[in-house]
């Protein structure tokens, strides 16, 4: 049965590869962006784009007003670790009071089921061992802090207006669209895997790597990336989650990479070298973070497709050849 969703932030990353998977299955989407960090183009011809701010109350009332919902998918934020230890009250700020407005919005408009971008960073610097999701919330940045903050408020959402939630802690999302009809296009870019792509592309001069005495076998942070259409399918998965409660899940596939590991694997992929200069740490960043996603597996059924780190390398490389220029090159908006 086709149902309608409201993505905000659905013209970013994860978000338009959400978009598009609830576009597959036959659901009509509307997203609400206010394209400061996403692209319009990313937003396919088949969904309803409102151009938009979560800061401005009244307008999010008017979306949500042209309901019914079958639910809301939540992606807009600010999302850079760095940047939010050199700004954290900007992303204290932000964060929390865009998702809180939103929240408190579908409230008023019967919303029942509510899906939240979280983040792995609310369990700041862990330990050696894969994340479940009673591991101890201890955000090492303020960003990761903005997002827990939201996860609470939803908590309290639930307890006092039945909205059911589902919080969905990633890792490093990574990718792209296995057909070619969205990537991976920040501006800057800060993400790994595409650093590493352009550098071996000759778009820029070198990788720099942060820091290579952490305890880990190279030195070198290590992360879960997880392929973004896998996420996507979570995503669609955790709604069904939320006939009788509420759920929070952490999303990965179980195995973590270096960032040495990254960069030999764009060798292998796309047969080039990378030049790399090394650097000294940066706060906010910790040892390893990898997830334990039994919880979903054994509840949703979900399973990620694309386990190996070169797979996931593959599209993305893909994505980044054919689209040098990211979004600027393609028309305003891409078919589903």
């Amino acid at each position: 049965m086709s149902k309608r969703y409201l993505v905000t932030g659905g013209a970013g990353f994860v978000g338009s590869h959400v978009v598009l998977a609830l576009l597959d299955r036959g659901h009509e989407v509307v997203v609400f962006d206010n394209l400061s960090l996403g692209h319009r183009a990313a937003v396919p011809a088949a969904a309803l784009l409102i151009e938009g701010d979560l800061a401005d109350a009244k307008q999010v009332h008017q979306v949500l007003a042209q309901g019914p919902w079958d639910g809301v998918l939540h992606f807009a934020a600010i999302s850079l670790v760095g940047e939010s230890m050199k700004q954290p009250f900007r992303y204290l700020a932000d964060n929390p009071g865009n998702g809180i407005r939103l929240i408190e919005a579908c409230i008023q408009h019967r919303v029942k089921r509510f899906v939240l971008s979280s983040t792995a960073a609310v369990f700041g610097n862990a330990g050696g061992e894969p994340l479940t999701e009673q591991a101890v919330i201890d955000p090492g940045s303020p960003y990761g802090e903005s997002k827990h903050m939201i996860e609470r408020a939803l908590r309290w959402a639930d307890e006092c207006f039945d909205l059911r939630s589902a919080c969905l802690r990633y890792f490093n999302a990574a990718g792209a669209d296995a057909k070619g009809r969205a990537g991976e296009d920040h501006s800057p870019e800060t993400h790994l895997i595409p650093l590493v792509i352009d550098a071996a592309l000759g778009r820029r001069p070198e990788i720099a790597v942060f820091g290579t005495d952490y305890p880990t076998p190279d030195g070198t942070c290590i992360r879960d990336y997880i392929h973004v259409a896998d996420l996507a399918d979570a995503h669609i998965r955790a709604l069904g989650a939320l006939d009788g409660r509420s759920v929070t899940y952490n999303l990965g596939t179980g195995r973590g990479n270096s960032v040495m590991e990254v960069i030999r694997s764009v060798k292998r992929v796309g047969g080039r070298k990378v030049p790399v200069r090394l650097e000294g740490r940066r706060a906010g960043d910790p040892a390893m973070l990898v997830a334990a996603s039994g919880l979903i597996q054994s509840e949703t059924g979900w399973r990620p497709h694309y386990t190996a780190l070169d797979d996931i390398v593959r599209t993305a490389w893909a994505w980044r050849e054919a689209h040098p220029h990211g979004y600027n090159a393609l028309p305003v908006a891409v078919a589903a």
